[in-house]
């Protein structure tokens, strides 16, 4: 191991030791990355709902509405929450206490990953997820009958909001979730990889469904615009045979499937 390696280790090395001092219990805990999505869902989605209950009467955010003329209730934001938390009663704590019984969990490193290690595995991972999810988004729109039964509850919105992001089938929620799960083990990456992906993904899917075309956006900076963001994702529930990918546009663009105004 090289000194710049080193001093890359060293960085997260007291945060990570923290974490296994502190909480070494729940973050060992088979349930924990659930609670940390599940947590991050909440607290991402909560300042774009204010925003959208705010209306055109906070004009400094109402301006980077996409579609102005579709504005969500707090009917269709509760209903979202509640559809969440029924998903997870029913399918996703019920999957982790299985696997729980079957391959319990097993001890945490006591060496942090240094940042660029953290980096290319987090990349890794949502790179391969988002492989993943556009062939099966694909498949699910192209096929009538598996649209219909698995993966129209996410279309119910024409113009997506925040919560939203979890309007899902409970089929869809669980594919989704092994992928989550199943890529940093397949990669071979460090929990703590596992966790910021996990969080990062969670972002990056409400950020899909804001409903908001800022110009601070991440869309509107990542060059040669290779990450969709909530335009992209905006005009695929407008248009639901193009822009599949659910973060970068590089397969999109590559299987004639983009779409932008």
């Amino acid at each position: 191991m090289n000194s710049s390696t080193t001093s890359q280790q060293l960085v997260l090395q007291p945060f990570w030791d923290y974490l296994l001092a502190e909480f070494g219990g729940l973050v060992n805990c088979p349930i924990f990355p659930v609670l940390l999505a599940f947590s991050g869902y909440l607290c991402f989605s909560l300042p774009f709902a204010i925003i959208d209950m705010l209306g055109d009467r906070c004009h400094f955010f109402y301006q980077y509405k996409i579609q102005k003329n579709k504005s969500p209730t707090i009917r269709m934001m509760l209903f979202c929450v509640w559809k969440a938390v029924l998903n997870h009663i029913i399918y996703v704590f019920p999957t982790v206490f299985l696997n729980w019984l079957w391959m319990p969990p097993v001890s945490l490193p006591v060496r942090a990953p240094s940042i660029c290690t953290l980096l290319e595995e987090v990349l890794g991972c949502l790179l391969l997820f988002d492989l993943q999810y556009f062939i099966w988004h694909v498949i699910h729109h192209k096929i009538h009958w598996l649209y219909k039964k698995v993966h129209a509850v996410h279309h119910d919105y024409v113009a997506p909001f925040s919560w939203s992001s979890q309007n899902l089938s409970g089929y869809e929620l669980m594919t989704v979730g092994f992928w989550s799960t199943m890529n940093p083990i397949q990669l071979g990456c460090h929990p703590l990889t596992s966790w910021t992906c996990n969080l990062l993904s969670v972002w990056m899917s409400v950020d899909d469904h804001i409903g908001y075309n800022f110009p601070w956006s991440l869309h509107n900076i990542f060059p040669f615009g290779l990450y969709g963001g909530a335009l992209a994702h905006d005009l695929h529930h407008q248009k639901p045979g193009t822009n599949f990918a659910p973060f970068f546009r590089h397969w999109d663009y590559i299987c004639g499937t983009a779409y932008s105004f």
